[in-house]
């Protein structure tokens, strides 16, 4: 059985990166690496795991991604 995870990470500018992995330490190191140098992530750092949800379907999985990224920023602080 596959589990998907959505997960949401705080950037040091006060912004929130959420994305969809099917392991959250791994993908969360390489954010913290800055492997990408132009990722959202690598000029942001430290960074923060503030969140994660897991799934058995990759699909809900990026449903979920998708409504996390339609919050409003204040919504999200409120609801972490």
């Amino acid at each position: 059985m596959h589990v998907y995870y959505t997960y949401m990470i705080l950037c040091s500018d006060g912004t929130y990166y959420t994305g969809v992995t099917n392991d959250v330490g791994r993908r969360f190191q390489e954010h913290c690496d800055g492997l990408q140098p132009t990722s959202y992530t690598a000029k942001r750092r430290p960074l923060k795991l503030v969140y994660v949800e897991s799934y058995q379907w990759i699909q809900h999985a990026i449903r979920r991604e998708k409504q996390l990224k339609g919050w409003s920023p204040a919504k999200s602080v409120r609801s972490s």
